[in-house]
């Protein structure tokens, strides 16, 4: 579904039409206001639709052909879809679902309880229903979902005369026909050839002699990231999906992937912030629902971070013997936090667009090692430079070596989370800033004091 991932930029037309749809509204003069609506881009109508109060949006949305309202019907917010599926009869729904693709309506059914989408399913006919349970029957967040079973195949002996009349007959029901895809008789894939062949190819030449193979694939069973990484790195606008067998299941294309694009990063920043993923929009989001998926980490957390004064208390006598320690402390946990944010955000990222992977970590720490070094050394100096300036050559040694050793450790830490997550089979977004900074502030607390106490013969 379309609805919470297309942002308003600019000046929407709902925007500039306002007065005249209050205008209209106030004059209840519905068919002025539809044959306006109808000449809007969806995602505009979507907006007017959500705008409106509650039974003027219902009989608008009502009042609308029914091609439109499908259409419309998958750009609208969560909240707005189930404000007007309450208003509608069984039958007005029935139709509804039965004309969105069948991956919006996949998408649309997936975030149902079960007991609401078995009743959505019972009111599609027999073929749709059977459809629509089968792309539900894939695994939650894989290709399946994602797809759609309306493609063009030919096979390899049609000419491109045989082709061209498959296409025209064909074509209409297909979510696109910029590839043609080449089935065998098992229906397993062969190969694929484009429109752009098709079209400047002769009559009597063969599918076969014109087709690409192997034709680049993902698995229905696969991530549905791993078609977002497909599309990218071969630089494709829609992907084939096969079953395990390499039959032809379906199809994923680029507004499927620029989707996920969007809910993968946006989950990502969220579980960057340590918060828990929202599967809604924030405008939707209730307050009761925003404080559950975000006090599980901030309590997890300051459990974590009591323990930085445990260690505190066990070194009292080396705080008492040179207060100005104390000073330094927020530096250098900052420091180390920051340091192992950087590292972190720049391996998440590099294992998210698959950089790297996991059988890479030895390298990656090698190499993070002599930068978190040099980082280490830099910082260490400046800090040692401000403790000599603030207490004398003790604190800045305590200071420098501190901070060198904080910075390394950070950075390390930050490197190496990520990597220890993907290899558990868990998500690497998870070693989230606030995680890793705490875990840092713990370890950064316990080596100053530490390297305090030797210096100092505390």
């Amino acid at each position: 579904m379309s609805g919470t991932k297309h942002a308003r930029k600019g000046i929407a037309m709902v925007d500039l039409h306002k007065p005249e749809v209050k205008k209209l509204i106030k004059k209840r003069d519905w068919d002025a206001l539809r044959t306006l609506a109808e000449s809007w881009p969806m995602p505009e109508l979507a907006d007017l639709l959500a705008d409106l109060t509650k039974p003027a949006g219902t009989i608008l949305f009502r009042s609308l052909p029914k091609r439109i309202a499908v259409e419309v019907f998958s750009f609208l917010e969560r909240s707005t879809r189930d404000a007007f599926l309450k208003e509608l009869t069984d039958e007005e729904t029935g139709a509804l679902l039965a004309g969105l693709s069948p991956d919006d309506r996949t998408s649309f059914l997936e975030e149902l309880p079960e007991r609401d989408r078995q009743r959505l399913l019972n009111l599609l006919g027999p073929a749709e229903r059977a459809e629509a349970r089968t792309l539900l029957s894939y695994p939650e967040g894989s290709t399946g979902r994602l797809m759609t079973p309306e493609y063009v195949a030919v096979r390899p002996d049609w000419t491109i005369g045989q082709t061209i009349a498959h296409v025209r007959r064909m074509g209409r029901d297909s979510e696109t026909i910029d590839a043609i895809y080449v089935t065998g008789a098992a229906w397993k894939l062969l190969g694929v050839i484009s429109l752009r062949q098709v079209v400047l190819a002769e009559p009597a030449e063969t599918v076969a002699g014109l087709m690409i193979t192997p034709a680049i694939s993902v698995s229905a069973f696969d991530d549905r990231e791993a078609a977002a990484l497909g599309m990218e790195r071969y630089d494709l606008t829609v992907l084939p999906v096969v079953d395990s067998d390499g039959v032809l299941v379906g199809i994923v294309t680029a507004d499927d992937v620029l989707d996920v694009a969007v809910e993968e990063a946006t989950e990502d920043i969220q579980k960057a912030a340590a918060v828990a993923p929202l599967e809604i929009g924030l405008k939707e989001a209730s307050a009761s629902l925003l404080y559950r998926k975000r006090i599980l980490w901030l309590v997890a957390l300051v459990f974590v971070n009591a323990v930085s004064g445990g260690i505190m208390a066990r070194f009292e006598a080396t705080i008492a013997a040179l207060v100005p320690l104390v000073f330094f402390l927020p530096l250098l946990i900052d420091s180390g936090g920051n340091a192992g944010s950087q590292s972190a955000t720049l391996m998440i990222r590099a294992m998210a667009v698959g950089e790297i992977r996991t059988n890479d970590w030895a390298s990656l720490l090698l190499k993070e090692a002599g930068v978190s070094t040099a980082l280490g050394l830099t910082t260490g100096l400046v800090a040692w430079g401000m403790g000599i300036w603030r207490g004398g050559f003790a604190l800045g040694l305590v200071a420098g070596l501190s901070m060198f050793l904080v910075v390394v450790l950070g950075s390390l830490i930050g490197v190496s989370i990520p990597l220890l997550l993907k290899k558990l089979k868990l998500d690497p977004a998870t070693a989230s800033s606030p995680l890793i900074t705490t875990v840092i502030d713990v370890a950064g607390v316990l080596l100053y004091f530490s390297v305090a106490a030797m210096i100092l013969d505390q």
